[in-house]
């Protein structure tokens, strides 16, 4: 028996990385997953290693960035299994440009992807949070509860040179998860979020200047210097960068019946490291 059989987790930007690493951590505890990427050969792939897993998956396609996403990504998780029990804001990524040389496009995506975007999903979920709280009070007086875990990142916490969008993005999130806390405590919804530092990705782990990802179809750069990764890891206390599965390790601990009265909280999943 898993500690979160039978539950039903939403987790977005989940066909890789770290987001393929909290889904299928979910999954391994006996929760069925919506799984999500802009790639639907990479989603299927990783829906597929989470059936192996004896739970169910369904793959949500799609950016997250679109208007109706949120809506797309309830109704699949409703459709399929007919509840929601988790919700992990995870998709998102850096495109980075010190202030004076970031256009109103970089400064917009960031902010779109990691706040604009998940404030859309918590609020398509909130009918669906809203109704089966009042009806599980109503017969056994008191709400399932519930978990958020929303996506931070030491950037939002402290800033950092050349990433002014991402980190307003990654602060906003925390403003927007104390708010949903406090609005929807009363659903016995438990809202926290994981602040990554530094975690080895495609994002990081490839070489500066000659790594790039694709998003809608515009090649972002990624990738730090191995002179940069190496001075970033002498400032870690535990002397080296995060794996995906650590950090996803991080949002499981929220999603634990021992988390059930953690809320409104901000870890740092960052091995002692800060900005």
């Amino acid at each position: 028996m898993g500690v979160l059989d039978g539950k039903v987790a939403l987790v977005s930007g989940s066909g890789r990385g770290i987001g393929k690493s909290i889904a299928l951590k979910l999954a391994a505890a006996g929760a069925n997953v919506v799984v999500n990427d802009l790639d639907e050969d990479v989603a299927r792939a990783t829906a597929g290693e989470i059936e192996k897993l004896g739970v169910h998956a369904v793959v949500c396609v799609g950016d997250v960035t679109n208007p109706d996403f949120g809506t797309k990504f309830v109704a699949a998780a409703v459709d399929a299994f007919g509840t929601i029990d988790i919700i992990i804001n995870n998709a998102g990524y850096a495109w980075d440009a010190v202030l004076q040389n970031t256009s109103d496009e970089q400064w917009a995506a960031m902010i779109d992807v990691h706040l604009t975007a998940p404030f859309r999903i918590l609020r398509a979920a909130q009918p669906v949070i809203a109704a089966a709280a009042k009806a599980e009070i109503a017969e056994h007086g008191r709400a399932t509860r519930r978990t958020v875990v929303n996506i931070s990142s030491v950037a939002g916490l402290g800033g950092n040179p050349g990433q002014s969008g991402y980190a307003a993005g990654k602060a906003g999130i925390v403003g927007l998860t104390k708010t949903v806390m406090k609005e929807w405590g009363r659903y016995n919804v438990t809202v926290n979020a994981v602040a990554f530092g530094a975690i080895m990705t495609r994002m990081t782990a490839g070489e500066a200047g000659s790594s790039t990802i694709n998003v809608k179809g515009k090649d972002i750069k990624a990738g730090v210097s191995q002179e940069i990764l190496e001075a970033m890891e002498k400032g870690i206390p535990l002397g080296r960068a995060g794996t995906p599965d650590e950090a996803a390790g991080a949002v499981f601990l929220f999603c634990l019946p021992e988390a059930d009265y953690i809320t409104g909280q901000v870890l740092v999943a960052g091995g002692g490291w800060s900005l």
